[in-house]
């Protein structure tokens, strides 16, 4: 007994214990710590990377720099093209995939356009090879931003606390300032919708797993997925944007009867 308390005194004593109970700490969070299985997490083919370095040099290397270290423009500390380590496949997918990239000009902010200059299979292989630079968020996979898997009630909670306030409450989008808005959401697909979820492009901040769990991103893409589809029972949207839109109908439609009414009331008098 006495041979038990000594080694309990031993100087020594309590840096083992510490490193038990950090070691034990650790594989209990190793344990529960949420999994990014929402995301394709295969290995790259080196076929697709070699394809993905030829394209990025031949369309994306005059604002980005050759191996994608970025680019200034020479006036200032002004950036033609921010260095592209670490952002991921999931922000190639997004930027190419939308049109927002390669920009047809500059601009204070990418535009989404309908005239993709890649295919699906080029984009691919440019997410591949800027994701062998750093890791990075992946291109989530097709279970991961399924709408019919998703809950759209509390999507549209999370929808309002998180988005609202840019994107406006009916995903119709919102200006932002010094000539930035936010786009409309309408008629994005769940896999883009995701991607700037994870990636934060513009002037949209991160929402990581931490922020926003996988499971409640596609929440989110179901709300967005059921406001796409659904039907207007009030009457004309005026484009769903709130009371400025319904204020101008209001001064321009309204009063101009009224108007005309007086003038008409007034050349009757006469």
């Amino acid at each position: 007994m006495n041979a038990l308390a000594a080694r309990r005194r031993h100087p020594a004593a309590i840096a083992i214990l510490l490193m038990i109970g950090l070691f034990l700490t650790g594989a209990a969070y190793a344990a529960v710590a949420p999994k990014p299985a929402d995301a394709t997490t295969k290995a790259l083919p080196a076929q697709s990377v070699e394809e993905g370095k030829s394209l990025f040099r031949a369309n994306c290397a005059s604002c980005h720099g050759l191996n994608a270290e970025g680019r200034a423009t020479g006036n200032g500390d002004k950036i033609a093209g921010p260095p592209l380590a670490g952002v991921g496949a999931a922000a190639v997918d997004f930027q190419v995939g939308t049109g927002r990239m390669p920009m047809t000009a500059p601009g204070i902010q990418a535009a989404r356009a309908d005239d993709v200059v890649f295919t699906q299979e080029q984009i691919d292989a440019l997410a591949a090879y800027v994701a062998s630079l750093a890791p990075g968020p992946a291109v989530p996979s097709e279970e991961a931003v399924d709408p019919t898997k998703g809950n759209p009630a509390f999507g549209g909670e999370l929808f309002r606390v998180n988005c609202a306030m840019c994107h406006n409450f009916a995903g119709s989008g919102g200006a932002l300032t010094r000539g930035k808005y936010a786009p409309s959401l309408r008629d994005v697909s769940g896999k883009h919708i995701y991607e700037a979820m994870q990636t934060g492009p513009q002037s949209m901040p991160v929402f990581s797993d931490t922020n926003i769990t996988p499971e409640n991103k596609r929440d989110i893409i179901a709300f967005l997925d059921t406001l796409d589809s659904q039907e207007n029972p009030g009457g004309m949207t005026l484009g769903s944007l709130g009371p400025v839109t319904e204020g101008l109908f209001a001064w321009v439609f309204g009063l101009g009867i009224f108007i005309a009414i007086a003038i008409w009331l007034g050349a009757k008098a006469a």
